[in-house]
């Protein structure tokens, strides 16, 4: 429920003390069950409740609250059964991870409560995406989300909030200033006086607050939010408290010095409010055992059926499936009329289908709206679809694919333009671990593409020339494409486009202004995780993706003697297992041929499933062409050497040696 700040009646506020009081009393007997080994491990939020508790209070039903793992007072505030609280502290299957995440890391559309992951950072971003859905929804809305003094520290904080302020979107970040990240001081943190003086830097509004006074703590949020919601803009908010128990319990406090505990105890924010509605004459000591008599019952029922619940029960296959959110690809066959275009032209054409089909479909990327992009392919969009839709960012990735997921959370999908597919490093984390691991952890999709222009072939050296698609292949909860081809590229494009999973889409550089081919003309998709035989040879195969595909098919046309099978994967997560046994099956030799490098490379996988797979049906050792295990340089001279196209005829002779 939301309070309002101007109603201060008797009934108002013992209300507000309940609701401090309640989530007090689950901590005391979580630690006591922790006493007796009955729970493994506990984050304590006592004496910090006041924020968690104000704040909730202050929002709206339909508004989202990003919490971490000591605001037990946000999932109480917003009525979350304790039951399935406890079942979820205690991996049961009534929780809401189905016992494959721990404590508070989960969210609950039900509740508007998204959690966090255990990087503390990258949820700030998130809040930016939420809001960001809601601003382009014309809807006045204010997202919340917490963090502590620790992780200001984290270049996660500095993106959310600079992409907050740069973009004016209605997000409190509250800063729960506790004195200690683990046991480092806050005096060894930070240098400035006050963190909301940080605000000053992002030209935005910072106050400092008595983080342990619930009402000072409702009336600001409150008031923040009323102004933000018809005026969207980011405000950044430092409650000062003191974390009373240690890190997590095994911890302790014996780095805290020594009074200090003493000081804040006198601090306490429940004794405090309590006293007060005491001299109130609001509560009586028989009143206040009264209420904590009934809290105690239930709460300990709540434990009972909680403990008594059922651990979960699963199979591989279910796991398996649970790393996606379900989706049954509806094929759309390609017009017959068509036109000739180039790769780059086909994956404009099939973005700009997407934003016609999708009316909640956002791009982001750096200089994507008026300058079209690094490469030319989303010019004209922002004139034809809006800047509110085809967004400029600025360069912060781990923000941009943060927010990516936040707009998917609140009913919006996003296409992410990484300028060259090497800087995804900095938006690593985003990827491998919120994108990819949110619907396995609580059944929430990540409906967001992110597109990766990739390869070598330009001199471009080491750093705008990766192909480094194996970073991802082997991270469950991801799809992965790669087309060779315009009709591939437009297609695969509008596939990940439909999918609610998050999409890796790769799309090589060189091949953007050097190839052209006949691309149907309208909508059509291509089945994310089929694979194309485009060519039938009789010697072996050449199993390959993205610009080995035009490699060997070069080879081929330059070899005339020579026949042999050409796949293109086209996906590599899914990867066409059937057709790839099919080859093998029928050729008995196979080359796997990539541009990444040889070592770990997705080459290596292909080889370890046909070994494992189709042994009886090998005539030879599987080989592997890929290019070399070092840096790639930018000398024209050396880049050849580098690449795997250098070694094509070697590899074949020794493969048809056998």
């Amino acid at each position: 429920m939301q309070f309002d700040r101007g109603d201060k009646s008797n009934s108002t506020l013992l209300s507000i003390y309940k609701e401090l009081l309640y989530p007090r009393m689950v901590e005391e007997k979580m630690l006591i069950l922790l006493r007796q080994g009955r729970i493994g491990k506990w984050f304590s939020g006592i004496g910090q409740e006041a924020i968690a508790v104000g704040a909730a209070l202050a929002m709206r039903a339909d508004e989202y609250i990003l919490p971490m793992h000591r605001n037990l007072g946000v999932f109480t505030a917003r009525k979350v059964p304790l039951r399935n609280l406890i079942a979820q502290w205690q991996g049961k299957v009534t929780g809401f991870t189905k016992g494959r995440d721990r404590s508070f890391h989960f969210g609950t559309q039900k509740h508007k409560i998204i959690g966090m992951i255990s990087h503390l950072g990258p949820q700030m971003a998130l809040a930016d995406g939420i809001a960001l859905a809601d601003v382009v929804a014309g809807k006045e809305k204010v997202t919340l989300v917490f963090t502590g003094e620790g992780a200001t520290s984290e270049g996660d904080f500095h993106e959310a909030v600079n992409v907050a302020s740069v973009w004016n979107l209605p997000v409190i970040f509250l800063i729960e200033n506790n004195g200690y990240g683990l046991s480092t001081p806050v005096n060894e943190q930070f240098n400035c006086a006050k963190l909301s003086d940080k605000a000053i830097g992002y030209g935005i509004e910072g106050l400092q607050i008595d983080g342990n006074n619930v009402l000072e703590v409702l009336d600001t949020i409150s008031q923040l939010a009323d102004k933000i919601r018809s005026n969207p803009r980011p405000v950044l908010v430092e409650c000062l408290t003191f974390r009373m128990r240690g890190h997590e319990e095994a911890s302790g406090t014996k780095y805290v010095p020594a009074g200090l505990l003493e000081e804040w105890q006198l601090k306490d924010p429940l004794q405090n409010f309590e006293d007060y509605l005491i001299a109130q004459q609001l509560l009586t000591e028989e009143s206040i055992q009264t209420i904590r008599a009934g809290f105690k019952t239930e709460i300990d029922q709540q434990i009972d059926k909680a403990f008594s619940d059922a651990e979960p029960a699963s199979s591989p296959e279910e796991e398996l499936e649970d790393m996606y959110a379900p989706y049954l690809q509806r094929a759309v066959p390609p017009s017959r009329v068509s036109t000739k275009m180039r790769y780059l032209d086909a994956i404009s054409d099939g973005l700009k289908i997407g934003m016609q089909k999708y009316s909640n479909l956002v791009l982001m990327g750096q200089d994507i709206a008026e300058y079209g992009g690094a490469f030319k392919i989303t010019q004209g969009f922002s004139e034809e679809f809006g800047k509110a839709r085809v967004r400029n960012t600025p360069i912060c990735e781990s923000a941009i694919v943060g927010a990516g997921l936040g707009l998917s959370i609140n009913g919006y999908k996003s296409v992410i333009e990484m300028q060259f597919a090497d800087f995804v490093t900095c938006g690593f984390n985003q990827i491998v671990n919120n994108l990819a691991k949110t619907h396995y952890r609580w059944g929430e999709k990540a409906d967001v593409v992110i597109r990766m222009p990739t390869g070598a072939g330009t001199g471009a050296g080491p750093f705008h020339s990766q192909s480094n698609e194996a970073w991802f292949t082997k991270t469950p909860g991801l799809k992965i494409v790669y087309p060779a081809f315009p009709l591939e590229a437009k297609g695969l494009l509008l596939a990940a486009i439909d999918d609610p999973n998050p999409v890796l889409y790769f799309e090589h550089k060189y091949l953007y202004r050097n190839i052209s081919g006949q691309v149907p003309t309208g909508y059509y998709n291509i089945e994310i995780g089929k694979a194309n035989v485009l060519k039938q040879g009789t010697q072996f195969s050449i199993i390959t993706y993205g610009l080995g595909v035009h490699w060997a098919l070069a080879y081929l046309a330059e070899n005339l003697h020579i026949s042999a099978t050409v796949v293109d994967l086209c996906s590599l997560q899914p990867w066409d297992k059937t057709a790839v046994a099919g080859v093998v099956k029928k050729t008995g030799r196979v080359l796997v041929l990539h541009e990444d490098t040889l070592s770990s490379g997705f080459g290596a996988e292909i080889a370890a499933w046909i070994g494992e797979n189709c042994f009886s049906d090998l005539d030879a050792p599987v080989m592997r062409c890929a290019s070399l295990d070092t840096a790639i340089p930018m000398n024209k001279l050396l880049e050849d050497q580098f690449l795997a196209k250098s070694r094509i005829q070697a590899t074949v002779q020794k493969l048809l040696a056998y």
